[in-house]
């Protein structure tokens, strides 16, 4: 496995790289979802091709500044674990190698990210798209995987992709989740203790809302679920559409149930899809 830490360094190692190119855009501070990732890239590029993970904990997607400042960066354990599921080549560049002190240039998605995370968060995936697509051009991948868990990312890179003819090949990989039901995030590891005891009444919640028979049902049951927790705080609790993400009065085929929640200052987003 190679390290490179500059788009010109990963540019020049690829140059000696062949087959397919698979890339597996994280953020660090990689959990067993992010492996079952990079397995899933090593499936699709084949014994030939290549596998690149990029570790960046991308500044211009946070809307807060102790966000991203607290954001756990266990570099010393992510490597190995690249390793170990067949990572090619490891691109962790330093901010400065990805922006210029003085950019003008930003990718934004008009559509899909005015609700949920991204009405929550301004900008945020005004700076998702940006890196990605900076990723895509830096690595000359052929296609890229992306978790399913944060499945508003996912409809918004698959919207990017269609609207700029970007050929890149979109593979999506299943939520993976905790014994208890918590999806497996980066952010578990900043709960304390008694918020992770409690954090898996959020998926609990969006489950029994998903049983209830009309859009005001699942919302208030879902609601009752998070709030009879002192710890929590809702952020957004919606149900959308699974391809246009806007929300919905009536119910008469699938739909997403999601939610963002806090447990003090660290953020949990999940969801559940509800089929009529």
């Amino acid at each position: 496995m190679i390290v490179a830490q500059s788009g010109l360094e990963l540019r020049e190692i690829l140059k000696t790289c062949s087959g397919r190119i698979v890339l597996v855009p994280t953020m660090g501070a990689l959990h067993p979802g992010h492996l079952s990732l990079i397995r899933l890239a090593r499936q699709a590029a084949g014994p030939r091709g290549t596998v690149i993970v990029s570790i960046f904990v991308n500044p211009i997607q946070f809307d807060r500044a102790a966000d991203l400042a607290g954001y756990p960066r266990p570099l010393e354990a992510d490597l190995p674990a690249c390793d170990v599921e067949g990572a090619d080549v490891v691109f962790i560049p330093e901010i400065s190698s990805m922006y210029f002190p003085d950019r003008s240039v930003t990718v934004t998605e008009s559509l899909l990210s005015n609700c949920l995370c991204g009405a929550a968060r301004p900008g945020h995936f005004d700076g998702v798209c940006t890196v990605v697509l900076k990723l895509f051009l830096l690595s000359g991948c052929n296609a890229a995987v992306f978790g399913a868990k944060d499945f508003q990312q996912l409809a918004i890179i698959r919207r990017m992709v269609r609207d700029l003819d970007v050929p890149v090949e979109i593979l999506e990989g299943p939520t993976l989740r905790e014994d208890d039901g918590l999806a497996m995030s980066s952010r578990n590891t900043r709960l304390t203790a008694a918020q992770r005891a409690d954090a898996p009444r959020l998926h609990r919640a969006l489950q029994m809302g998903a049983m209830m028979r009309n859009p005001e049902q699942i919302l208030k049951t879902a609601r009752a679920g998070i709030e009879a927790s002192p710890l929590t705080r809702i952020d957004y609790l919606t149900l959308v559409d699974p391809q246009t993400l806007q929300p919905l009065t009536d119910l008469t085929g699938s739909a997403i149930l999601a939610a963002a929640v806090f447990y003090g200052e660290v953020r949990l987003i999940d969801h559940v899809l509800c089929k009529r």
